[in-house]
């Protein structure tokens, strides 16, 4: 799922692209917005709230998408587009200019809503980390008074918004902290780095194109541990592994260092795991979608 920093660059994208631009054209391919017509309203702007998307309309609507696992928002030159692109039965939303045309393929959810009435899609969502409001005392404390592990505390998004499973396997490796311990368990100090630890990773990520967290942009080499389950860490050399963390049925993949990180998991049974993309089968159990926030 793309992390707050994804989201953050794509608002960007679509705000360069349309904001001030009226809309010639509009096809929204979503079941619930199928008698929907927007054309004629022009672009205020487009910003990011976490990893929501909010497309505000100078006619007083907010056309509020979310890419999900696999959605992305997509700009092409509109002399460009093909009758291909225009086909595609992954097309959920189709915003045209003169000039650009934003393409929403494989999106989670679109919504279409009065610009004043965002917080029913919104409203539940911590601070946002790359967001004006963005308050970490606000988001400590919200870790601070959470009653789950610190590494399911830290991906709900209402405690703060922005953080998917990359940036918080990669902040509490950082800071040294087992994402099995209890958030409220942590001293304020601690707590308060990791949220900063967590801040800093997102602000840089949304200034490049390609995400990393060590500094490093060359294949193989962007991450600490997510996603190098079964592979040495690069701190300490024990193997990194791969576990599930929160209550079912919203639990998600945490990668982490045992060695650096206090340890098994309590969901980890120990048995060996061949790094990830090996022709075996890997045994770390199968991933399973959480709530998006």
């Amino acid at each position: 799922m793309p992390e707050g920093d994804t989201v953050w660059r794509t608002a960007a994208r679509l705000h360069e692209a349309l904001a001030g631009e009226r809309l010639e054209r509009a096809d929204l391919r979503w079941p619930s917005l199928a008698t929907a017509d927007v054309r004629g309203a022009r672009t205020l702007e487009v910003r990011s709230r976490g990893k929501h998307l909010l497309h505000r309309l100078d006619t007083g609507l907010t056309l509020h998408s979310h890419l999900r696992m696999e959605g992305q928002w997509r700009i092409e030159a509109t002399a460009a587009l093909t009758p291909r692109l225009l086909t595609n039965d992954q097309l959920r939303a189709l915003l045209g200019t003169t000039r650009w045309t934003a393409l929403g393929l494989r999106l989670g959810m679109l919504d279409l809503v009065a610009t004043d009435a965002e917080d029913s899609l919104v409203g539940h969502l911590g601070p946002d980390v790359l967001g004006p409001d963005w308050d970490p005392q606000r988001a400590a404390a919200n870790l601070a008074a959470s009653q789950e592990t610190i590494g399911a505390a830290l991906l709900d998004q209402r405690t703060l918004a922005g953080v998917g499973t990359m940036y918080a396997a990669e902040s509490l490796f950082l800071e040294r902290l087992g994402p099995w311990t209890p958030a409220a368990s942590l001293a304020a100090p601690t707590i308060a780095g990791l949220v900063e630890r967590a801040h800093r990773l997102l602000d840089t990520g949304r200034r490049s194109a390609i995400q990393s967290t060590t500094g490093s942009t060359r294949r193989g080499e962007t991450t600490f541990v997510h996603g190098r389950s079964g592979r040495p860490c690069r701190r300490c050399g024990t193997t990194v592994r791969v576990a599930m963390v929160g209550a079912p049925p919203q639990e998600r993949t945490m990668f982490y260092c045992p060695g650096c990180q206090g340890g098994l998991g309590p969901t980890d049974v120990g048995r060996p795991q061949r790094p990830l993309g090996a022709t075996a089968p890997t045994t770390f159990p199968n991933r399973r979608r959480g709530p998006t926030g």
